[in-house]
């Protein structure tokens, strides 16, 4: 299972892309470990919308596949700035690019995250499990 080194990861199988960039917007996923271990997503439910804020660790969502239904949690605090309608629409794209067209939402980020993982930190987690 590839883990991209340039993305930070939560415990919850969340990852994150564009950290530190100059308009402190990034991009929230989930993983390609998350999405074999649900399986095939059939349904994707996002609470916040454009505008929403969000909590780092808190729910912001539901991921509802063939095995069963799992809360999203989003890795980061700040403003949900945009959301990928594409995965909305038609959610086993997750399956097939979670890390590429597969994002789920973007967030302005209100303040650093600190509990983040880097790659061989998220790499050794899912070895564990």
């Amino acid at each position: 299972m590839s883990v991209p080194e340039q993305l930070r990861y939560s415990e919850e199988h969340e990852w994150v892309a564009g950290l530190g960039g100059e308009d402190g917007i990034v991009t929230v996923g989930i993983t390609s470990h998350a999405a074999d271990a649900l399986g095939e997503i059939v349904y994707l439910e996002l609470q916040p919308s454009e505008g929403d804020t969000v909590e780092a660790g808190e729910t912001c969502g539901e991921i509802e596949s063939t095995k069963s239904v799992s809360d999203l949690y989003s890795p980061v605090s700040g403003e949900i700035t945009a959301i990928n309608s594409a995965v909305v629409d038609e959610p086993k794209v997750i399956n097939d690019d979670p890390y590429g067209e597969g994002w789920i939402f973007k967030v302005r980020i209100s303040d650093e995250p600190g509990d983040l993982l880097d790659a061989e930190a998220y790499g050794k987690l899912t070895e564990e499990s």
